[in-house]
């Protein structure tokens, strides 16, 4: 028989390898291996709010008396209130824990007992509520996705209601919301100090995915495999203690009934358990590629409709989240059927229970109340084995998230290597040691460069498009690190410095406009918190920015468009000048910051960059020849090496390739 397309996909989709849209997070598939560990390292966050952990553990644990009153609370009713039976008719013994409530209850009327058991409940209902109310996550109610992830990670809340359910909620929210919290906070420090190797093949849309939707995953589990596990194995050996000690002799096969359902609940889903991780991971894997089709569209709208492309991206974006539904249909499938089957499973024996305590009552060894008891411990037996049936196919699916967010947690990132010298100041300058590069790709960028940069000049790199130049002014603040050779800071190599102090020190000024959709005086304090009034309003002057800031409705305190988008392309890039040099770093390394200046605003620029080049090291990279021939010191590079190095008065006296640089880009103007 042959299969139709969509059947042949499913079986791909479950059977079949993973399917990732990720650029740099490839791995295939989870073993039962990875997962345990995975699981582990989830329990260990625990530890960061062990406070709250405890208290929530002696709340819910002061919920399990309660549950077990209440079976045999109702078999008094029935059999000693309603049918008026005198104690003691049945074999069956009542636990220990009911003897107090016995001794108030032995002896008295019917109507006496009812009043003693409706006061007890009653008290129990007000102090703690019903278990089976609970107080959960629906208190913090939304439609959108975002929201039901925060409910999904506070799920349950408390068992009980009342006074006593509030007051577990309220700690289980804080513990819960306080954990999501730091892993989201930890994952997105991570990726904003990934490599910018890696930043080239990480796509933005996956990373929203991972902070919003996959981290709370992580102290779900972590709660899901304590709490949970911990209750619903205490919850089954008491309800089996009171089995064994009520009815072990009346009615001997209900224990070893209740002693199979444990097995029988992982029979039935342990199988299950690669295909439910394949599954969940291709879902969030879709979703993830659906999310950065939303925000790359979003990002370049204005590209997107002056091609009239929107009906292209339109038709991606449903290519792409058709593809996430499909992913989330076959993740459902399977879970439906290991649920079925374990409840099926469960449910066989539960009518085998049905059909015993049916026997028994004929028999007379049993009475009616009993039939209360045996089903409220059967289901504090069975529910636990569903339970642990249940969790197991649970985990498969938030595996798949966690993994996502471990890869990110564990990444190599360039702050990894460096050491714990903390940079105060550049006073002689930058010292490249026969310093190569290589990408990821196996491209060579830089090959056995060295140079050295002193502070109190301009420095032009200059040179054709892919000659090195970007590259290796990256390699300054140690965004990107050397394949071979040294970058040293005042004579001591740049991995003996803690990175963020570099930082401090070295400013870079991108060729990208890369603007908050904050004020321009935010802006500004994003490069240095500290900076007075008069140090952004010279700021902005050496940059040219007055003319245009002066004439906006709020002045410096004009919130901004998306990326400064209410900004002309060159007012952008003097916006971003001034904030490269509102910071008063020893360094300052600007990317091609005249390309959209016109000739008078570039011509003040250059001469504040020569003024500011008095006490600092300044670094420009640059093709216009207005921009570079005043550079105290040009180095020209072509295929990853430094071909001319000098000023332009003696560049141009030698035949060199700057020279013929300048002579084509000279011919060109005319």
């Amino acid at each position: 028989m042959n299969e139709s397309p969509d059947e042949t996909s499913l079986w791909r989709e479950i059977l079949g390898r993973n399917e990732f849209d990720d650029r740099i997070d490839t791995q295939s598939d989870i073993t039962n291996l990875d997962a345990f560990r995975l699981l582990g390292r989830c329990v260990m966050l625990i530890t960061e709010v062990r406070g709250l952990f405890a208290a929530k553990f002696l709340l819910q644990l002061g919920l399990v008396f309660p549950v077990l009153l209440l079976p045999w609370m109702a078999k008094i009713v029935v059999d000693n209130v309603i049918l008026a039976q005198p104690f003691g008719t049945t074999e069956v013994l009542y636990p220990p824990f009911m003897h107090p409530i016995l001794a108030l209850v032995q002896g008295r009327e019917p109507m006496d007992i009812m009043l003693i058991l409706t006061t007890i409940y009653f008290v129990m209902l007000v102090t703690i509520g019903s278990r089976f109310g609970g107080t959960g996550a629906s208190l913090l109610d939304g439609r959108d996705a975002a929201t039901q992830s925060e409910n999904a990670t506070s799920q349950g809340g408390s068992e009980g209601g009342s006074f006593w359910g509030v007051l577990e909620f309220m700690v289980n929210v804080r513990m819960t919301q306080t954990l999501a919290n730091r892993i989201r906070s930890r994952l997105f420090d991570r990726l904003s100090r990934l490599p910018m190797t890696a930043l080239d093949d990480q796509r933005i849309g996956d990373s929203v995915y991972r902070v919003l939707y996959d981290a709370p995953s992580a102290p779900r589990l972590a709660f899901d495999l304590t709490f949970a596990p911990f209750f619903a194995a205490l919850s089954a050996l008491i309800n089996l203690y009171i089995l064994q000690y009520s009815y072990g002799d009346v009615a001997p096969e209900l224990i070893w009934i209740a002693w199979a359902t444990v097995p029988v609940a992982f029979l039935t889903t342990f199988p299950f358990s690669g295909a439910l991780r394949r599954t969940n991971q291709n879902k969030r894997a879709a979703g993830s590629a659906t999310t950065n089709v939303m925000e790359e569209s979003m990002s370049n709208v204005a590209a997107v409709q002056s091609l009239g492309a929107s009906k292209q991206e339109r038709e991606r974006f449903a290519e792409r989240s058709e593809t996430a539904f499909q992913r989330e249909r076959y993740a459902i499938g399977v879970i439906i059927a290991t649920s079925l089957l374990n409840g099926a499973a469960l449910g066989v024996a539960g009518i085998y229970v049905m059909i015993l305590f049916t026997d028994q009552i004929i028999a007379g060894s049993m009475s009616p109340g009993d039939f209360a008891v045996i089903m409220g411990v059967f289901y504090g037996i069975s529910w636990p084995a569903a339970y642990f049936g249940a969790i197991w196919i649970k985990l498969q699916e938030a595996v798949a998230a966690v993994r996502r967010v471990f890869f990110f947690v564990d990444y190599h990132v360039s702050e990894d290597c460096g050491g714990e010298r903390r940079l105060t100041g550049v006073s002689s300058g930058i010292r490249f040691d026969r310093v190569g590069f290589n990408y990821p790709d196996d491209h060579t960028a830089l090959r056995d460069i060295s140079l050295s940069l002193e502070v109190g000049q301009l420095v032009a790199l200059v040179g054709p498009t892919g000659a090195g130049k970007t590259t290796l002014a990256y390699m300054v603040p140690a965004l990107l690190r050397p394949s071979s050779g040294s970058v040293e800071i005042d004579g001591v190599n740049l991995r003996e410095f803690d990175i963020d102090s570099v930082r401090q020190q070295i400013t870079y000024v991108f060729q990208e406009h890369i603007l908050l959709s904050e004020t321009i005086r935010e802006n500004l304090l994003l490069a240095s918190p500290d900076a007075t009034e008069s140090d952004i309003m010279s700021a902005l002057g050496t940059a040219g920015c007055m003319d245009f800031v002066t004439s906006l409705p709020e002045g410096i305190d004009t919130v901004l468009g998306r990326g400064g988008d209410t900004l002309s392309v060159g007012q952008q890039q003097r916006l971003c000048i001034a904030r490269g040099l509102v910071r008063d770093s020893s360094v300052l390394i600007l990317d091609e910051p005249t390309a959209a200046l016109d000739p008078q605003t570039e011509n003040k620029l250059v001469a504040s960059l020569q003024a500011a080049a008095a006490n600092r090291l300044v670094i420009v990279i640059a093709h216009r020849l207005s921009t570079i021939r005043h550079a105290d010191r040009i180095v020209f590079l072509e295929d990853g090496m430094v071909r001319d190095l000098g000023d332009h008065e003696t560049l141009m006296a030698s035949d060199g390739p700057y020279r013929e640089f300048v002579e084509l880009q000279t011919g060109e103007d005319q």
